[in-house]
């Protein structure tokens, strides 16, 4: 039974590496199915005669099939509704619901929205919209949008696209995961109409409930810092918590607890199990009534608490931990009213294969290995470790001649759990080391001292007093909310000077597989039971994996990546010994840029933790949006720009001098060459910020790169006059995102690149690159590469030009 559901695992896990569906999976399915009855029967004999080893094979390859299959069923529907290419860009005035807890915040609202009815489009029937606030022509505010209400909407549509780079979020696998099949925003000139009526589906009125329970919580916690923390703990909306804070509760080791986790439903499962079976055991006080006869207490007690968990459950969204922590409940409540006892592995097990049967994509996120990993890691170094009874005579050991368990006084019961919970947190911070950084790149040292000051303060006195402020009527709820986000205050307070220590987070490269394994193997011999021989050697298979050093290319080469950031510019410069960046994409918003979403994610897999130098070409958003989270997370040695002395990014830049032709290094046999601005441009007033971009040149093995900025037809015309027998290059990143202004025809005879990248959004309001552009480069027969098509681009500059391009090396089946 284990060995099939690992396999289901496994297989749903490998069709997520697939780069296309298989073909018919349904009908595959179906037979195995068929084959599923005729084993059960047990009328084939081939099957009856298998043992052991080649039964437990046999089991797990007929469970990874399956698996795989019935992924492959689910992800063929999840994509069949499509928006039309030809229909990208067009309005439609839709119909619908409110499907989802809209994300609300100063400049836009983000909701799901079910559709009804589309005038004139084939429209999916579910798509996430943003609203704009002073945004895309939109100057009034956003309605206030609750679950379950109709709207009639005029809205801009496109297929689902997100950005693909190394070690980022998977924006587009995330929409499959939630049923999305376009996405949009609301048309500032409507309309806009509140229809009447109310979608009463099971999924909208638990989600009205959240956003009850939200808007009070907000309402009694104005203006507190802490205040979306205490909604994250309540109905699972985390959204709103502070990028700077996730920061802090990700560095000291305790975002686990900023959630609606497994621990939290638990002690709440077990305290309304706990208080239904007292009171049903003592027939709720009633003097004649003898309820323990008609039913158990202990299956009441289950059944409470199983649905207390369920509505948990359900105020925190179904996600992943949530979901395994509920399915493991049932198992045992199940085992509880069948009068039988429960495996712990069978319960595991059995609650990953019902994550998987229900959302196979869960296995593409960190949560779902994380979650069955440590609940996984707690049952290898506890179960049947401790002694059930205590024998007066030796206790340390078990009379099997004793006559039953000598009870345990206060203390020593009060010790025994005070020692249970230092082994699970020992167990759970080693056990978690390998997984954490495969998954991160990164481990808090800090993490154990930090958990064990957050768990008890979070789980035993911040949550419940949450959640009671949650339910209670507003005026006896809001004490009990203030003092709920007073005690989240004063921890964060420690787990700031937590944080502050100088080791609290060790950093080193995503490890490839075998590392992996390695360190997983010498885990399990660490916490392995007493006695086993010598168990501190396992952790030595650790200092592979925390001293490895980041990958970089061989002396006089570089490797050059040009992110894929929208529309927008960040390429990294590698050398053997030196890391340049150059640029650092757009800001996406007041609290969201390239920097922090998909530049600093990057490095921190890498392992690489210092910039030797950033170059910032102008101060236009999208080249200039993500370096001050850059400066802030990464450590810089110094920075070049055209950016004027008061600029933000230049106060917070280590080191920072103007951008100006005639600057020259040399890194490890690597050129570096800026070829513009000149230092006289600074003094014109009139000139625009593209005009300054700094133009950076690159030599290594004989090969060149051209890093252009945003340049224009008359910055290139002063480049051919002053430096034209330095632009020649057999890579151009191509000026101004290939905009009709730049890129002219005497430059790229002077440059003859024989590959043009283009980083650009898709489909972005200004077109580009402009056809007429793309055509000059056509007509010279070189090659073109886009960002918004091939993700982020990897150039290695060595003898030869070598080119990777990152959607097209790791094609996937849900990618457009």
């Amino acid at each position: 039974m284990r060995s099939a559901i690992l396999g289901f695992v496994a297989g749903a896990a490998f069709l997520q590496t697939q780069a296309a569906l298989p073909a018919h999976p349904g009908g595959a399915l179906a037979g195995l199915l068929v084959l599923m009855l005729v084993l059960l029967a047990l009328t084939f004999p081939p099957v009856s005669r298998l043992r052991g080893r080649w039964r437990l094979l046999a089991s797990v390859a007929y469970g990874a099939a399956l698996g795989f299959y019935w992924a492959a069923s689910l992800a063929s529907q999840a994509l069949a509704p499509q928006l039309a290419k030809a229909d990208e860009g067009r309005d439609v005035i839709v119909t619908g619901t409110i499907d989802n807890l809209p994300n609300h915040t100063a400049q836009f609202t983000r909701f799901f929205f079910a559709v009804e009815h589309a005038g004139g489009l084939q429209v999916p029937p579910r798509i996430a919209l943003a609203w704009y606030a002073g945004f895309r022509g939109n100057v009034q505010a956003v309605p206030e949008l609750r679950p379950g209400e109709r709207w009639r909407l005029k809205v801009r549509l496109q297929r689902p696209h997100g950005n693909a780079n190394p070690h980022g979020f998977d924006y587009e696998l995330w929409l499959l995961e939630q049923d999305i099949r376009a996405t949009g925003y609301v048309r500032a000139e409507g309309p806009h109409d509140r229809l009447d009526g109310f979608n009463f589906s099971p999924r909208n009125t638990v989600e009205r409930l959240r956003h009850g329970l939200r808007a009070k919580i907000r309402r009694a916690l104005q203006g507190r810092e802490y205040a979306e923390v205490i909604v994250a703990l309540v109905v699972g909306d985390q959204r709103g918590i502070d990028q700077d804070d996730w920061q802090l509760f990700t560095r000291t080791g305790v975002g686990h607890l900023v959630s609606i986790s497994g621990l939290h439903i638990t002690m709440i499962a077990g305290l309304v199990a706990w208080a239904a079976a007292a009171l049903w055991r003592r027939s709720f006080f009633l003097r004649h009534a003898q309820l323990p006869l008609l039913l158990p207490a202990q299956k009441v007690g289950a059944l409470a608490g199983l649905l207390a968990a369920l509505l948990y459950v359900l105020l925190a969204g179904f996600g992943v931990p949530a979901q395994r922590t509920l399915y493991m409940l049932c198992v045992v409540a199940l085992a509880v009213w069948a009068n039988r006892i429960a495996c712990v592995s069978h319960v595991l097990a059995l609650a990953a294969g019902l994550v998987v049967l229900l959302d196979p994509w869960a296995v593409m996120w960190p949560g779902f290995w994380l979650s069955f990993g440590a609940v996984a890691i707690i049952l290898y170094a506890s179960v049947g470790r401790t002694a059930a009874w205590k024998n007066p005579a030796d206790p340390d050991a078990i009379d099997p001649d004793a006559r039953g368990p000598t009870p345990l006084s206060h203390r020593q019961r009060m010790t025994a759990v005070l020692k249970g919970a230092v082994n699970t947190q020992y167990a759970v911070t080693l056990g978690l080391v390998p997984l954490t950084m495969l998954l991160f790149a990164q481990v808090s040292v800090i993490s154990p001292l930090a958990n064990a000051v957050a768990i008890p303060v979070v789980s035993l006195l911040v949550t419940p007093l949450a959640l009671a402020g949650g339910l209670l009527p507003e005026p006896l709820a809001t004490p009990l909310l203030v003092l709920a986000h007073e005690m989240m205050h004063w921890l964060a307070v420690a787990l700031q000077w937590f944080s502050a220590a100088p080791l609290a987070v060790w950093h080193a490269p995503a490890p490839p597989w075998y590392l992996f394994v390695l360190a997983l193997l010498g885990t399990f011999w660490l916490l392995a039971p007493r006695g086993w021989p010598t168990r501190w050697l396992g952790a030595l298979t650790w200092i592979p994996l925390l001293t490895a050093q980041p990958e970089a290319p061989a002396p006089g080469s570089a490797r050059i990546l040009a992110f894929d950031v929208g529309q927008g510019m960040a390429v990294l410069v590698e050398t053997a010994g030196h890391r340049l960046l150059y640029d650092t994409g757009p800001a996406y918003g007041t609290d969201a840029n390239a920097g922090s979403r998909v530049i600093v994610p990057y490095l921190r897999a890498r392992g690489i933790g210092r910039l030797d130098g950033v170059v910032v070409s102008h101060g236009d958003a999208d080249h200039a949006g993500g370096a001050l989270a850059v400066l802030r997370e990464i450590r810089t040695a110094w920075s070049l720009s055209s950016l004027p002395p008061a600029h933000p990014v230049t106060l917070a830049s280590p080191r920072h001098w103007r951008c100006v032709a005639g600057q020259r290094w040399e890194w490890d046999g690597v050129r570096f060459e800026m070829l513009h601005p000149t230092a006289g441009s600074y003094a014109d007033a009139s000139l625009k910020t593209n005009g300054r971009s700094c133009t950076l040149r690159i030599v290594a093995g004989g090969k060149a790169v051209l890093l252009a900025g945003d340049i224009e037809a008359r910055q290139e015309a002063e480049l051919l006059v002053r430096s034209s027998t330095m632009l020649r290059a057999d890579v151009l990143l191509v000026p101004h995102h290939g905009s009709g202004t730049s890129s002219t025809e005497a430059f790229l005879d002077a440059v003859q690149p024989s590959l043009a990248v283009f980083q650009v959004g898709y489909r972005n309001r200004y077109r580009h690159p402009k056809r007429e552009v793309v055509a000059r480069y056509e007509r010279r027969n070189v090659a073109t590469m886009r960002t918004d098509t091939a993700g982020a681009i990897r150039i290695d500059l060595a003898a030869t030009v070598g080119v990777d391009a990152y959607r097209l090396s790791r094609p996937r089946y849900w990618h457009d």
